[in-house]
């Protein structure tokens, strides 16, 4: 999970957002602000639960008071119907943090889960299923540690953390030879490079300059094939571009090490999560 400072800034500012000027005046006018009550997160689909810490914290936030018990942890397979936790303090507090508390579980919980669906496809070859950069603007490090929920890897976090050379580096580099040679002058021995070629000429290119990985982009499972054996364990191996859940399969087979999906993070659905109130438990 991201550090808890991480965390309780991307919650803050989601309640800021959600609560605005005057709070939740919806509670506030309906009924006394003293009434406690006992409320269930419920699962209304199957998937892979994550997020539970995000959706405490949302809790806390709002009121440390409530008494948040979670019935299960990021990473287990949740199925519709069950109870993933049970919420008891003060009805405002708990339904002025709901929405926030919902929104990231089942957002990251649908990242978990389409993750896992990969995965599982997979599951018969060596090759891993990692993210990419395409993540929700500040939510990058939660949206990858669902990722990791779901049984996959991370990319880099950002561009600070290792070189990769795209088309466009190349491009203005002048050619593949020539961006590699820049980039091994200038950084440090611990920094790792990876390319991303288009053609396998490229690829042979990036070999001959010591590439310490290389991303196959948009190509065909015979090209992949090819790269592979060209490759040959000489550097790290990754596929990227368009995969979806029904050629994933097929790209692993050739023998990849990794397949990149920026679907991951940006196009994952929500995981169908409700709140439900225990009627029997109200108390004023």
């Amino acid at each position: 999970m991201p550090p808890h400072l991480l965390l309780e800034k991307c919650i803050k500012e989601a309640l800021i957002e959600d609560l605005g000027r005057a709070g939740d005046i919806t509670s506030e006018a309906v009924f006394n602000n003293q009434i406690k009550i006992e409320a269930l997160v419920v699962a209304r689909n199957n998937g892979v639960l994550c997020g539970t810490t995000a959706a405490y914290a949302a809790f806390n936030v709002i009121d440390p008071e409530i008494l948040y018990e979670n019935l299960h942890e990021d990473g287990a397979l949740v199925r519709s119907g069950d109870i993933i936790a049970r919420i008891k303090g003060l009805a405002t507090s708990i339904l002025a943090a709901e929405r926030v508390a919902l929104n990231f579980m089942g957002h990251l919980s649908g990242i978990s889960t389409l993750t896992a669906k990969y995965v599982s496809l997979i599951a018969h070859t060596h090759t891993r299923i990692c993210d990419t950069r395409k993540t929700t603007p500040n939510l990058r490090a939660l949206e990858k540690y669902a990722v990791i929920c779901g049984g996959g890897v991370n990319h880099r976090f950002g561009l600070d953390d290792a070189i990769l050379i795209k088309d466009n580096h190349i491009a203005i580099a002048g050619s593949v030879t020539s961006a590699l040679r820049a980039a091994k002058a200038k950084i440090g021995h611990l920094v790792k490079i990876e390319i991303e070629v288009d053609t396998l000429d490229q690829l042979r290119e990036a070999l001959c300059e010591g590439a310490d990985a290389i991303m196959l982009d948009n190509m065909s499972i015979p090209q992949l094939s090819e790269a592979v054996k060209i490759i040959n364990k000489q550097a790290v191996c990754e596929a990227s571009g368009g995969i979806s859940l029904e050629t994933v399969a097929a790209v692993a087979e050739t023998g990849v090490d990794l397949i990149s999906i920026g679907a991951l993070t940006h196009s994952a659905p929500v995981l169908d999560l409700g709140l439900d109130i225990n009627i029997q438990k109200i108390c004023n």
